[in-house]
């Protein structure tokens, strides 16, 4: 058990990144953040971090990093700049025994065979892997699975997409992925004007707490399900899911029209078409 988190005196973000000659790149779709009371804020939003594992992705010079730490987390954070290496090292002295770093790609690295134990995953993902990184989490067929919540930036759009509802432009894949055994909420804005650089769009947290998965339905089958559905999201259902073999037939077994388009149908819809195509093989 880690005593309670002392707080060091660390120096401005800022001076870190100019002690580093670091500036955010555009090809890692980096954007960092210096408001240390932002950061407080979205560290606090897991709950209490008191000795909780913790799994960063994307941490950069660490901002986010030691606020995670200040909170008393036990941190493990996946990096592949290499430029932010020396910035964590001394984030990592500064809170002796609480930080791991790895340099790697997040997207090549087993996470859960990394952590070994239930984790919390709480990071600023960088733009051009978050949604990457959020289907391989919320897919798999262990379930529960062995993070504890996720707690991510996303641009705005795509934080709408997964807590959106049916019926909304917004309402697609990533919504039916993440909520037929989670809870997705959308958990706090970020303005875009809080990043340096300031990235073109908003920004916003998205949080999802793992719920009870419904009985026999696979995830594999039902990300199946959901990519053919809206990869055609303008079709109706007897048109689009023509690509999966009795998904046609078995929409009148369920009770949904066939001339229904996929962003009508909800999480619960999914999930019964995917059962009834299960029962089917």
């Amino acid at each position: 058990m880690l005593p309670t988190a002392r707080v060091p005196d660390l120096p401005p973000l800022r001076e870190v990144i100019a002690a580093h000659g670091l500036s955010a790149s555009k090809a890692l779709g980096q954007n960092f953040l210096f408001d240390e009371q932002l950061l407080t804020r979205i560290a606090a939003i897991p709950g209490d971090l008191q000795d909780r594992a913790v799994l960063e992705i994307g941490p950069g010079p660490g901002g986010l990093t030691r606020a995670l730490l200040r909170a008393g987390a036990r941190v493990t954070a996946i990096e592949m700049d290499r430029r932010c290496l020396p910035a964590l090292a001394e984030l990592g002295e500064a809170f002796p025994d609480q930080l791991r770093v790895i340099e790697g790609d997040a997207l090549s690295i087993d996470h859960g065979e990394l952590m070994g134990e239930p984790f919390a995953v709480v990071a600023n993902l960088p733009y051009n892997v978050g949604t990457a990184l959020f289907t391989r989490w919320l897919g798999g067929e262990k379930w529960p699975p062995q993070w504890t919540s996720l707690t991510l930036m996303f641009q705005l759009e795509v934080a709408q997409r997964i807590v959106s509802q049916p019926g909304s432009s917004a309402y697609g894949r990533l919504a039916v992925l993440g909520q037929w055994r989670s809870t997705a909420k959308l958990a706090m804005k970020v303005h875009r004007s809080a990043f340096t650089p300031p990235p073109k769009v908003m920004s916003a947290i998205v949080h999802v707490t793992p719920g009870k998965a419904p009985e026999g339905v696979r995830a594999k089958l039902l990300e199946r399900l959901t990519e053919a559905a809206f990869g055609q999201r303008r079709k109706m259902l007897r048109q689009s899911l023509k690509s999966l073999p009795g998904a046609v037939e078995m929409l009148e077994q369920v009770g949904i029209d066939a001339t229904r388009r996929a962003e009508t149908l909800s999480v619960d819809e999914f999930v019964q078409l995917a059962r009834a195509l299960e029962q089917r093989s």
